[in-house]
């Protein structure tokens, strides 16, 4: 079966509806961090792929959170540092869950992963959450 391949704009989309189902409480409390998309990991990234911070499929970089977990963050945080980033990769995405829905659904669960490493969460929580 061929893989499904969605436009830049629908994968943007799928993203920003993820972010959207986040509830308002959580999503206020996300501070200097940012979220983006990318067709590709970088090598930096793929350096990446073993830590605690990556969700990933087989060999393949779903999303990475690049930055300074809330529950580290000293009282200094914020004065001078450069936002946390928190990426959803497409290509990764396509070659993993090959049909439309599927893609959706981990693309939601990617989103919602890597949110969890923003607010702390190591992998054995967000595991046992279902994430």
């Amino acid at each position: 079966m061929p893989m499904y391949r969605m436009s830049d704009e629908e994968f943007e989309g799928v993203v920003a509806d993820a972010l959207d189902e986040i509830p308002d409480h959580l999503f206020e409390a996300l501070d200097n961090v940012i979220v983006t998309v990318a067709d590709e990991p970088d090598d930096d990234q793929l350096a990446a792929i073993d830590s605690d911070l990556a969700e990933v499929c087989d060999d393949e970089l779903l999303g990475l959170y690049d930055g300074i977990p809330l529950t580290e963050r000293g009282v200094y945080y914020g004065e001078g540092d450069v936002p946390d980033v928190i990426t959803i990769f497409k290509g990764p995405h396509e070659r993993c869950f090959e049909e439309r829905e599927a893609i959706h659904a981990e693309v939601r669960k990617t989103v919602i992963h890597e949110i969890g490493h923003f607010f702390g969460n190591d992998e054995a929580v967000l595991k046992a959450m279902g994430y």
